[in-house]
């Protein structure tokens, strides 16, 4: 597998790709879908998603800030999309730390199937199972994937990917991106990512091009994604000078992804198959 096709791909193509993202971070997943060689439309009104969802290549819901119209968007755009066979991303943010949030993305997952869902181990685990120890949108460490739980959580992965039949992608310390059968475990990234909001957000949005870009290898898709976004944590932090803070290092990251290119990608990747 090489991984640095996979964005070499995206940047050949300009992967056009519908956010319903959450408010926190709607100018950063556009950034960075910018940065990718992608291109990002955001609409959650319902009156205009199902004529933006048309024109695009893929759907990336994120239910980070839930209301009323954003959901009934969600389910126009949805229907839109997968009459399509457009690329389909579902991150669950905050699942398991609401009702609201943890019955909208179910009710998501039983009538569209998404060809990637992303999202902390604690919201994957409160959609698989029902029982997580969320903390709010953060994974709790009680739910962490670790060396020592590896091959449990991988194991985890596959069945959640069977029983929904999409690719499954956990973020964390160690991330796993998963199908029924096959689970890599990716080690890029940085504690330090953990200190700005986004990051996943901004990966759910690159991923939703990486998908689009790469139609007939969705686990490898995702995988690449969730490499270079890590790898540009990296990156981002080698590059800070004294008296950068927080707002540079997401800035950093933004830049890494921009000057990346596919032989970077398949030189700086951590990743194995378990």
């Amino acid at each position: 597998m090489n991984i640095g096709t996979y964005l070499d791909n995206v940047r050949a193509t300009t992967p056009l790709v519908h956010n319903i993202t959450n408010y926190v971070t709607v100018h950063d997943v556009a950034n960075i879908l910018l940065a990718c060689g992608g291109s990002p439309i955001m609409t959650d009104e319902p009156d205009d998603v199902e004529d933006i969802t048309s024109i695009c290549g893929g759907l990336n819901i994120n239910i980070g800030t839930l209301n009323k119209r954003s959901i009934e968007a969600m389910f126009i755009a949805g229907r839109k999309a997968a009459s399509l066979g457009h690329a389909m991303l579902l991150d669950p943010v905050g699942a398991g730390a609401s009702r609201l949030r943890t019955e909208t993305a179910k009710r998501l997952i039983a009538d569209f199937r998404f060809t990637t869902i992303r999202g902390n181990i604690s919201e994957i685990l409160a959609l698989a199972s029902g029982g997580s120890s969320t903390r709010g949108v953060d994974a709790s460490l009680a739910d962490a994937v670790t060396e020592a739980n590896l091959q449990a959580k991988a194991d985890f992965a596959k069945a959640f990917a069977a029983e929904t039949d999409a690719v499954i992608a956990i973020t964390g310390a160690i991330d796993l991106v998963a199908d029924a059968t096959r689970c890599y475990a990716v080690r890029n990234g940085t504690p330090r990512m953990a200190s700005i909001t986004g990051s996943g957000c901004q990966l759910s949005g690159m991923m939703t091009a990486f998908l689009v870009a790469n139609r007939e290898s969705p686990l490898g898709a995702a995988l690449a994604a969730v490499c270079a976004m890590g790898l540009a944590g990296e990156i981002a932090e080698s590059r800070m000078q004294p008296g950068d803070g927080n707002s540079t290092y997401s800035d950093r990251i933004i830049d890494a992804i921009s000057l990346m290119d596919g032989a970077t990608l398949e030189r700086g990747a951590k990743y194995e198959l378990l």
